[in-house]
């Protein structure tokens, strides 16, 4: 900020405050709006949590609440797993088609499809894309041990190793780019971020990505009903600071999440918003000892945005503000 001398002397700044200029009111800027996706079930089970949605009837109901209520993106698993990418497409549109009829702009996207190659764990992104779908695709730039504790207090083996090569990583964004798909670049541990970050640099991350932090929560990822092992980095202000401090310069749009905790009960969810970002919550990260809906989370989001003065963006707000293609 520039600084001049007033007639007697003293410093004072060439740059008005907000709202003011050369004494006359200006209208204040008006807040960015706040992206509150919800992954609406994940790995979650009904026994952990009897109002997961797993089949597509409940996934479309579901979905079609928590857009109305306030989320501009939703995520979901399909209840059909490991096998080819048409039929793992075919099972996601029996929900998709009824949201996408019900809400035209909603915002979806599916998670990778399990079991393969890397190639299988995409293929099942361009029959969405192609039936009009989705925007948005997956992108998990990294490798991470998950899965439960044991009553000694220490990981339980043999836990699940979600890996993801750089061959895997590479054809993640080669196929967001030929089908135009904003990625959903998930950053489990800093090491994806900084694979991520590599991309970006090199101008070769997709339009329309957006970083999503997910921080640990006492109860992990994979923990089933006890506690979880614990991955990256915790849901605190010194991590996001980290996480934002590695970000740097990069202008991507980013959010935050608490896998196996409750974001809306840790310190990232306000501060996030108060220094630009987006929310992630729902039942597939919620580990607290409630057991909510999706709907009751999303509620307690937004009252959240409206408490820090970011109103919650619609999923036309959120295209545009992700740039998706």
């Amino acid at each position: 900020m520039g600084r001049k001398l007033d007639h007697n002397g003293h410093s004072r700044s060439s740059r008005a405050g907000p709202g003011i200029r050369s004494g006359i009111a200006t209208p204040a800027k008006p807040a960015t709006p706040a992206i509150i996706e919800v992954a609406i079930n994940g790995v979650t089970t009904k026994a952990a949590n009897p109002n997961v949605p797993r089949s597509p009837d409940e996934v479309i109901a579901d979905a079609v609440a928590c857009l109305e209520g306030g989320a501009a993106i939703v995520h979901s698993h399909s209840d059909v797993v490991g096998v080819p990418g048409a039929a793992a497409a075919a099972r996601y549109l029996e929900a998709y088609r009824p949201i996408l009829a019900a809400r035209p702009d909603a915002l979806l996207y599916p998670t990778v499809n399990f079991g393969g190659s890397a190639e299988d764990s995409c293929a099942h992104l361009e029959p969405l894309k192609a039936a009009g779908a989705i925007r948005i695709g997956v992108l998990d730039p990294g490798s991470v041990n998950l899965g439960p504790v044991g009553d000694d207090g220490v990981p339980r083996a043999p836990g699940v190793v979600y890996a993801n090569s750089f061959a895997t990583i590479h054809h993640q964004v080669d196929e967001c780019h030929r089908l135009g798909l904003g990625p959903s670049v998930a950053i489990y541990e800093p090491g994806f971020l900084q694979t991520a970050l590599a991309f970006w640099r090199a101008g070769r991350m997709p339009t329309g990505a957006m970083i999503k932090f997910y921080f640990c929560g006492p109860n992990g990822y994979l923990g089933g009903a006890g506690p979880g092992a614990a991955f990256g980095l915790p849901p605190t202000e010194k991590a996001l600071d980290a996480y934002l401090e590695l970000l740097g310069e990069c202008d991507l749009p980013w959010s935050v999440a608490v896998f196996g905790g409750d974001l809306l009960a840790a310190p990232v969810a306000g501060l996030a918003l108060e220094r630009g970002g987006h929310l992630h919550i729902g039942l597939e990260d919620y580990g607290g000892s409630r057991r909510p809906t999706n709907a009751e989370l999303l509620e307690e989001a937004v009252l959240l945005c409206d408490k820090v003065g970011r109103p919650p963006a619609s999923s036309a707000e959120a295209a545009s503000i992700l740039r998706l293609p």
